[in-house]
């Protein structure tokens, strides 16, 4: 569940901390007083776009943090996009700054689409935007696959495979019926490209050999000069090797000398140091001598090896793996009327194994739209729909990736009135309970352990407000709920409930939050009931709805 929130400097907030608990969260307060920025945050944490004057007037930086605990269910599903719990937590912050944003998990950072992965593992989120997708017929497929997922995720994962490839080798057979002429021209461009390759008789390696002959002869003027300086001055008129020469025999002629016999035979050794070294430089020239025929049969042979390689991606490598390409589909252009019906049955067969997925999966939405429809109905009279009729249609479609159905919900408020689409006779209100049924039956097939409501009881009162209230209650049985609201029945029901307020001066505007307790409640149930004014009689409703909403709920657990 949701464990903190921790906000700094962002919009008219300059710091706030919530410690939220499991059950029902209640955010209340006066309208203006920064509810839906708090709810903001939490999607900006997870990965919303953020506005450029998102930052507090005055500060560099705005920074949001959220903490969750996560159980062994919601620790392998993490596990599986390379998020790793730290002592059964997981802690998700973004700072904000004028130039960047920059997000972590786990004081790691962490790409926006790594987060939204995240996010969609640990909580969903629903404001009126999120109840407005109920008009859209995509939304409901979606509801109802996520609704039966555990048994149609394998089956879909098949389709979409079946179908993706089906399209691709249909695209292929397209191409090749509509421009044989293409085709062929094709081939022939492809087949005087491999001609190329393989008349050049290239040799892995052989281009670094041949560049590196190429750099020493390119550098042989300057090397062979070096080598005839360094010869002149050793074996040259009046050169090392006459003077040593003259050494030799000027020393030798102390011979006689005892002493003189250790010099004698070291002028000796360099003497033969230098013979030795002048017939090493005489081979090291050898090898440097510069040939021109040879000079310019690698410069050319360089010039069609990367010739060939510059067409064909810049490698030996590369150039290998595009001649067998091109041998393959030369040979597919040389069998063209073969692989054309080689490539009409393997359609044929992604066909009939496509369709016969789609069937699977159709038969498997059907079974659970039956036991949906019964439940949303259900949840829906719980709500002060009382004479509702509820359906979920499952109807033919061509087929995609997705499958080969429509589905769509259809609704009647009114004793008969037909089945009619949402969109057809939801008002605003409607959908809000609407929508709070559907999650309120959903969340006995998913793990998400959090559930955020933005305004859940938009354009609802009396005991259709009692009712929504009462529903919450109950999925907060499972699921930890943040909900922020205007009504005091539903406030009344909360396991935690938290005061935002408004507070300004001369100078600046900011919102504070704090937890409630005791009279506090109490007092904030009566300002929600009576407004500008507090009397007596509504302190005194608000007690008793409090102590009505208290049994309740221990009836419910």
């Amino acid at each position: 569940m949701l464990l903190s929130l921790h906000v700094k400097n962002l919009a008219i907030i300059d710091e706030a901390e919530i410690n939220f608990g499991p059950g029902l969260n209640i955010l209340s307060g006066e309208t203006g007083a920064g509810k839906s920025v708090l709810i903001g945050s939490i999607n900006l944490t997870l990965g919303g776009k953020a506005k450029k004057d998102i930052i507090r007037t005055g500060c560099d930086s705005a920074f949001t943090e959220l903490v969750f605990t996560v159980n062994d269910v919601i620790t392998k599903k993490l596990h599986e996009i390379e998020i790793e719990p730290e002592d059964g937590l997981v802690i998700i912050e973004r700072k904000f700054t004028p130039e960047r944003n920059i997000s972590r998990i786990n004081g790691e950072t962490a790409t926006l689409s790594k987060v939204r992965a995240a996010a969609s593992i640990l909580l969903d989120v629903h404001g009126q935007q999120e109840t407005a997708t109920l008009l859209t017929p995509k939304t409901h497929l979606v509801l109802l696959d996520s609704y039966c997922h555990a048994e149609a995720n394998p089956v879909k994962s098949e389709v979409a495979k079946l179908v993706k490839e089906l399209r691709s080798k249909e695209s292929e057979l397209a191409s090749l019926l509509g421009d044989s002429e293409a085709a062929k021209r094709e081939a022939d461009f492809l087949q005087f490209e491999l001609d190329e390759i393989e008349n050049a008789e290239l040799k892995e390696g052989e281009e670094e050999e041949l560049d590196e002959k190429y750099r020493r002869y390119a550098s042989s003027e300057k090397i062979n000069a070096a080598l005839s300086e360094t010869e002149e001055l050793i074996d040259g008129d009046d050169g090392a090797g006459d003077k040593i020469g003259a050494a030799v025999r000027a020393i030798g002629k102390l011979s006689e000398l005892k002493d003189a016999a250790g010099l004698i035979d070291e002028i000796g050794q360099i003497e033969d140091l230098l013979s030795d070294f002048s017939r090493s430089l005489s081979d090291f020239a050898d090898d440097y001598a510069f040939d021109e025929e040879d000079f310019n049969e690698i410069t050319n042979r360089l010039d069609l090896i990367r010739g060939i390689y510059a067409k064909h991606g810049g490698s030996y490598e590369t150039t290998m793996v595009f001649a067998d390409e091109a041998s393959e589909k030369i040979d597919k252009f040389s069998h063209l009327e073969e692989y054309k019906e080689k490539l009409s049955k393997e359609i044929a067969e992604l066909k009939k194994k496509a369709a016969n997925e789609c069937g699977k999966l159709t038969k498997i939405r059907k079974k659970y739209a039956a036991v949906f429809t019964e439940k949303v109905a259900n949840a829906l009279t719980e709500l002060n729909f009382l004479q509702v009729k509820f359906d979920v249609k499952v109807e033919d479609a061509p087929m995609t990736e997705k499958g080969a159905d429509d589905v769509a919900f259809l609704i009647s408020t009114n004793p008969g009135e037909p089945l009619r689409t949402l969109s057809e006779i939801a008002s605003g209100g409607e959908l809000s309970r609407i929508m709070l049924a559907i999650k309120s039956v959903m969340a006995d097939t998913d793990d998400i352990p959090t559930l955020i409501f933005d305004e859940i009881d938009t354009g609802i009162s009396g005991r259709t407000a009692q009712a929504v209230a009462v529903k919450m209650a109950e999925i907060a049985k499972s699921r930890q709920i943040l909900a922020i609201t205007h009504l005091a029945q539903i406030a009344a029901m909360a396991d935690k409930h938290f005061l935002i307020e408004k507070k300004t001066d001369t100078k600046t505007t900011a919102t504070s939050i704090r937890e409630l307790t005791g009279d506090e409640i109490t007092g904030e149930l009566a300002r929600i009931l009576g407004g500008a004014e507090i009397t007596d009689s509504v302190r005194q409703t608000a007690e008793e709805m409090k102590k009505q909403a208290d049994t309740l709920k221990g009836k419910l657990k």
